[in-house]
């Protein structure tokens, strides 16, 4: 990575932005299939982004995202009783952090002591990848590779339908899909969104019995690559803090912008 970039309340609140839209166009496609089976709610709320999924349990889709208002945080948690989901908080750092804790301490809320790091930079071209380790972009042509190669890394349960429901991703304005290979076998899969000159890189996962090889780090170079063919001037990504994925982001020049803190009631 190039000169390291100075942290900012405006980089945080780009970060933020771009997280919660990737997330909303994910669960848009789910939304979007006859009859919204997967439960599937998005709402905006001023710079906030809450989503709940009644069916999938998944924590990134049943949550709240850049709130900086603590007025709404009673409707919110109303909103969420309505949709039977347990609510969490994802706070970030910023002028109104303490105003919504507040908040959210007075409604029976608690932070849970699980910290998410978000890290950032500057997008800058790939140095070579380690060997036997290629990654090549996504068309429909390789598209169900991606998708086991997708299913693989992450051990998706029920992976056929998994595959059905997803396919649409390939379509989806403002994505990239790359695989990874070792040895020409298919070993990983990540997942590029780019919006308003953010590069956010999503969704990379490695088989378990391919892992160890460099290709989690090559997925995560191409794409902060692609993010400065793209003319992006912002790279992110996302990451349990000292979790494998976090320490590979800043071996690739990623910075800690921040630790997000997660509350909900107990």
């Amino acid at each position: 990575m190039s000169e390291p970039l100075p942290p900012s309340a405006e980089i945080i609140g780009r970060a933020l932005e771009v997280d919660g839209a990737y997330t909303g166009a994910r669960l848009g496609v789910l939304e979007r299939i006859p009859g919204n089976p997967v439960g599937v709610s998005v709402r905006r709320e001023g710079q906030a982004w809450a989503f709940a999924c009644r069916v999938l349990p998944v924590v990134s889709f049943n949550r709240v995202v850049g709130l900086t208002d603590a007025a709404l945080v009673p409707d919110l948690i109303a909103w969420f009783a309505e949709w039977g989901d347990r609510p969490r908080f994802e706070i970030a750092p910023g002028e109104d952090a303490e105003a919504v804790e507040r908040a959210l301490a007075a409604a029976g809320f608690a932070q849970l002591g699980e910290f998410h790091a978000t890290l950032y930079g500057r997008p800058t071209p790939a140095p070579p990848r380690a060997s036997g380790v290629t990654v090549e972009d996504v068309d429909h042509g390789n598209l169900e590779t991606f998708l086991d190669a997708h299913v693989a890394g992450w051990q998706v349960p029920g992976g056929e339908q998994f595959k059905a429901n997803v396919r649409p991703w390939i379509d989806q304005p403002g994505w990239r899909l790359f695989i990874g290979r070792y040895d020409g076998r298919p070993a990983g899969a990540a997942t590029l969104f780019i919006q308003d000159g953010v590069g956010y890189c999503a969704d990379s996962a490695v088989d378990p019995a391919l892992r160890g090889h460099g290709v989690h780090q090559a997925l995560l170079r191409r794409r902060i690559e692609v993010s400065l063919q793209a003319g992006c001037d912002l790279v992110c990504a996302q990451a349990r803090y000292l979790s494998t994925s976090h320490r590979n982001m800043v071996r690739a020049g990623l910075q800690l912008l921040h630790s997000r803190t997660a509350w909900t009631r107990l």
